[in-house]
């Protein structure tokens, strides 16, 4: 992968890439504060471990157990019995007083845990942003003070090169909140589903820029007349096509879809922010769908349909290609098989480049992480939690653990490459066997995995052979854009900004589905800016840079 430091480049903001999250003032807000300044008194401490380094096997030396907001996923509900469970009580003297929420209800349970003084002391699958509301109360623990604490995660930001995407994560106290999970290499899913073999009789390779992907849906389109159309597309529940948008988008210069975020693009070149959903780039990615849908090619219920809806027009042949990722593509084969169709063959590729080049946003190394009450560090085991965090979270082994469980029970090593035993099965692996890591096991659970990985080996160590393919594919020509400044907004900005981002997203949204089906005429784009011009652009625009410390 080539990371690009261009003058020309317009870096977009995005929530998922952690870059430019809304930030509210902590407790002192607006003062810099020290990394690490945060000290621990021993002497009052139980459970830890001497001399504990990067590397080192976490096991309290007294049993202790700590707070946890537990999500409980419906595809793995928790059961007390888990091995992972047993296992860290066993191995590592931990055990667990869980606050076990159900998936649907986190957010709004974990605001009111927060909000009464009542949550618990760990609370994994934290994205980057969900702390901000927390903050100003001090209900949440500034876990900058304490990193020096951690060293398997500082070893990973030192030896990755991952300072940036911690600096991301600083508010306007110049503290942190929320530490993320970590990759490698940046671990790419989204992308365009093809029938492979429609390509081939065609004669056809993978499309190295969008203008290609459009010449080439012509071309199925014209020697497949039994096709309805030659593209349908998904996940379009918050807005027109997300996830092909937001892949899209950066080659354009921009953001959109599920990447749209505070609907900011960073300019390098000006050194400024602007608007993303009324930038020429933002235009330029509209014309775009909007063009395939006008030629015939996209099918403009993609806009609005089911997920359900689309799997089952391209199963059945009335669509040569839609969005996918590493899991829906398997789930699009399975229903290829479904209908009969066992002729037909899929390949996922790698994302087009466009007029703004090869890129991928910045940040995409950094991933869901977690979050501390402040009032853990009160308490007697403090020191232990953060050694069994850093143990589980962010070193080798502790990663390794919560994803494949442990050697000779859940798997073997063959060769240098793990294998689940045969009564074992996850996902793709070991179909039909009796037990399954996750659901069965607690294994490969969200909650104790960020991220499913964090060196390349072990991200790529249970993806099929096309999927690492396909993250190698992009990481030998995307572009990685620089990282802009963090949006560090005090408390009365962040609600003034808020009420005005979503004004002015409901209004993109709209419009973008609307100049996409030519519902709108792309003539009509200079009123359209003037609408947004008038729920706030400019204002919002100017905010967000200020609290960037962009000069004017």
């Amino acid at each position: 992968m080539k990371i690009v430091n261009r003058n020309k480049a317009v870096v977009g903001t995005t929530v998922v890439a952690l870059v430019a999250t809304l930030t509210a003032c902590g407790p002192g807000g607006g003062e810099e504060s020290e990394e690490g300044s945060g000290e621990i008194d021993m002497s009052t401490q139980v459970g830890y471990m001497e001399d504990f380094e990067a590397g080192d096997t976490f096991k309290a030396t007294e049993p202790v157990e700590f707070g946890l907001l537990y999500r409980d996923h419906p595809n793995y509900p928790f059961k007390e019995d888990w091995s992972i469970v047993q296992h860290f009580e066993k191995d590592h003297h931990v055990t667990f007083d869980y606050e076990n929420v159900p998936l649907e209800d986190m957010q709004q349970k974990r605001s009111i845990l927060i909000g009464s003084g009542e949550a618990p002391d760990i609370m994994p699958s934290t994205y980057a942003g969900d702390e901000v509301q927390f903050i100003s109360g001090g209900a949440i623990l500034p876990i900058s003070d304490y990193v020096q604490y951690m060293p398997n995660f500082q070893q990973k930001v030192e030896e990755w090169d991952l300072t940036d995407e911690v600096e991301a994560q600083r508010q306007a106290d110049g503290k942190y909140y929320m530490i993320p999970g970590f990759h490698e290499v940046p671990k790419h899913q989204y992308s365009i589903a093809i029938r492979q073999d429609l390509w081939d009789d065609a004669g056809l390779e993978h499309p190295a820029t969008w203008d290609e992907f459009a010449e080439q849906l012509k071309i199925i389109a014209e020697e497949n007349p039994e096709l309805d159309y030659a593209m349908t597309d998904r996940w379009s529940i918050n807005g027109p096509i997300e996830a092909t948008m937001q892949a899209a988008a950066p080659n354009f210069g921009t953001v959109a879809g599920w990447g749209y975020g505070l609907g900011l693009q960073w300019n390098v070149d000006e050194g400024r922010y602007e608007y993303a959903g009324g930038s020429d780039e933002y235009k330029a990615l509209v014309e775009y769908f909007a063009g395939l849908v006008a030629d015939g090619l996209l099918d403009p219920e993609a806009m609005t349909q089911e997920d359900k809806q689309a799997e089952e027009k391209f199963a059945s042949g009335k669509a040569a290609a839609m969005g996918t990722n590493d899991q829906t593509l398997l789930e699009y084969r399975d229903a290829f098989a479904e209908t009969g169709n066992d002729d037909a063959e899929i390949a996922q590729i790698v994302v087009p480049g466009g007029p703004a080049g090869d890129f991928i946003p910045g940040g995409m190394r950094a991933e869901s992480g977690l979050m501390f009450s402040a009032q853990a560090a009160e308490q007697d085991d403090f020191l232990a939690m953060l050694q069994f965090v850093d143990w589980l979270y962010y070193s080798d082994e502790g990663l390794e653990f919560a994803k494949w469980g442990v050697e000779g029970e859940t798997f073997e090593w063959e060769g240098d490459e793990r294998v689940l035993k045969d009564d074992v099965g996850w996902g793709a692996l070991n179909p039909g066997a009796p037990k399954l890591l996750n659901a069965d096991l607690g294994f490969y659970n969200g909650v104790w995995s960020i991220a499913h990985g964090s060196t390349e080996e072990l991200d790529k160590s249970m993806l099929s052979d096309e999927a690492v393919e396909f993250i190698d594919g992009m990481n030998a020509v995307k572009e990685e854009l620089p990282i802009p400044p963090t949006v560090q907004y005090d408390e009365m900005e962040q609600e003034q900004a808020g009420l005005q981002q979503t004004t002015l997203q409901d209004v993109v949204m709209q419009n973008t589905a609307a100049f996409i089906l030519g519902q709108r005429s792309l003539d009509e784009w200079d009123a359209y800016v003037a609408e947004l011009e008038g729920a706030g652009m400019s204002a919002y625009v100017d905010r967000a840079n200020a609290a960037a410390g962009v000069a004017e």
